[in-house]
C-alpha cells in the first residue's frame, strides 16, 4: 500500500479514505480439517470448495497428511477433495506447522492399521487445554491407546467404545471427539457449546455428514 511504512515495532499508515472493493475470502482451513477428516475416518468423499492449492493458510496442507495415511486427495484451483476407499495407515510426522490440527489427526490415527507418532508440538500443552495430556486422557477413556510424551503423542489403533469425553473448555478437542463419534458408536461430548468459539454451526455440519 503506498505510503505505508513498516518498522520493527510500528506500522505507520497515512490518513486517507476507504474505497469500496470486492474480496474473495477462502474457507477457514483449520475448520475444513474436520469434514475432510470425516471422509478419512468413515470413507466416502468430502469436498471443500474454495480451499485451493494456492491457499495462504498453513493448515490447508492437512489434506496432504491424510494423503500420506492412504486417502485420495485432489487439491486444485477450485477446492480440496478427500476420499478414502482402502485402509488408513499410521505415520510418523512433525506437526509443528499444523499444531492446531493435532487433535484431529490423533482421532484419525485411532482408525488406522498401524501406530501414528506425532511430534514437534510440545507447546500445545499451553493452548485452551493441555492438548497433549488432556487429549490422550480422553481418548483412553474411549478405549484408544494414546500416550503423550514431552514432544507429542503416539496413537496406536484400536476399537473405540462408548464413553463420555470432557472437552476441557477446548473447542479443538470437542470437534475432534465429534469425529471419533462418527467412527465409533456411543461417544458423548460434554459441553458441546464450546465449539461456538470458532464454529457455532459445527454440530449441524456433523449431523449432515451422518
Amino acid at each position: 500500500m503506498p505510503g505505508v511504512e513498516l518498522g520493527d515495532r510500528i506500522i505507520t499508515v497515512p490518513a486517507g479514505r476507504y474505497s469500496a472493493r470486492q474480496f474473495t475470502i477462502e474457507p477457514d482451513a483449520s475448520s475444513a480439517s474436520y469434514p475432510l477428516a470425516a471422509a478419512a475416518i468413515c470413507g466416502g468423499r468430502v469436498r471443500v470448495p474454495g480451499l485451493t492449492n494456492t491457499s495462504l493458510q498453513g493448515d490447508a496442507a492437512f489434506c496432504q497428511v491424510l494423503a500420506r495415511m492412504g486417502c485420495e486427495v485432489v487439491q486444485d484451483q477450485w477446492g480440496t477433495t478427500v476420499s478414502r476407499h482402502g485402509d488408513l495407515h499410521g505415520i510418523d510426522i512433525n506437526m509443528v506447522d499444523l499444531s492446531d490440527l493435532v487433535p484431529t489427526l490423533a482421532v484419525v490415527a485411532a482408525f488406522a492399521n498401524s501406530p501414528t507418532d506425532i511430534h514437534g508440538v510440545a507447546f500445545i500443552r499451553n493452548k485452551e487445554s493441555d492438548r497433549l495430556s488432556d487429549l490422550c486422557r480422553e481418548l483412553r477413556h474411549a478405549g484408544v491407546d494414546a500416550v503423550d510424551n514431552p514432544d507429542g503423542l503416539i496413537v496406536r489403533p484400536g476399537a473405540a467404545h462408548t464413553a463420555t469425553l470432557a472437552t476441557h473448555h477446548d473447542h479443538r478437542l470437542a470437534m475432534a471427539f465429534a469425529l471419533l463419534g462418527l467412527g465409533a458408536s456411543g461417544i458423548i461430548v460434554e459441553d458441546p457449546d464450546v465449539v461456538s468459539k470458532s464454529w457455532p454451526d459445527f454440530w449441524t455440519m456433523i449431523e449432515s455428514l451422518r
